[in-house]
């Protein structure tokens, strides 16, 4: 199971064999089942989790109730309600496994000490970090200036296999826009 993380890693740094143990150590293998909340609203994420297989979702709940989908990840990436998890304050953001997943996560404590012993993998955390803050600017920016239809289309160029796994309620919500808007967008592209 770690070995897509070390191959990602490796790919962006330089991983000694007592490098790629330690991650081993530190890195924990779970098994989540479909729609299993697995870090809740209004509490401290516990873990950073790297996605081996399945499909993973940030969300919250709007002031009128309804979930709104902030991030989906593909396999193989991180993902956390990253600032929270950093910082280790309460996020406003649920973490639910879309998909049967197969996960590697690390406590904070863990990734701190981690990075301690390894300064390639300090390296690859700060090089996450940038990944994460240049995604996040990108999202933000398509969301404020691309139509519902160039965010769909984006979405399917760059993401296909989010089409064929995770539910068509969630990609309208993350791409900012109502599940029937999205059905209608699908039918006019497939014309």
């Amino acid at each position: 199971m770690h070995r897509q993380l070390l191959q990602l890693i490796s790919q962006n740094v330089t991983l000694t064999d007592s490098d790629k143990a330690l991650c081993e150590t530190f890195f924990e293998p779970v098994l989540y089942p479909k729609n299993r909340v697995i870090e809740e609203e209004n509490k401290i994420p516990k873990y950073l989790y790297f996605v081996v297989s399945g499909f993973v979702r940030l969300f919250h709940y709007n002031d009128k109730g309804d979930e709104v989908t902030t991030h989906i990840n593909c396999p193989p990436g991180f993902i956390t309600s990253y600032f929270h998890f950093v910082h280790q304050t309460p996020s406003g953001e649920n973490l639910e496994c879309i998909t049967e997943c197969e996960l590697l996560r690390i406590t904070k404590s863990g990734l701190d000490l981690l990075t301690q012993k390894c300064p390639a993998l300090k390296d690859f955390n700060i090089l996450v970090f940038q990944q994460s803050l240049a995604y996040n600017e990108t999202r933000s920016k398509e969301l404020a200036t691309l139509t519902a239809e160039q965010r769909y289309q984006n979405l399917i160029k760059n993401y296909p296999e989010i089409l064929h796994n995770v539910p068509l309620q969630y990609i309208a919500s993350f791409l900012g826009m109502n599940a029937k808007s999205l059905s209608r967008i699908r039918r006019e592209i497939i014309k």
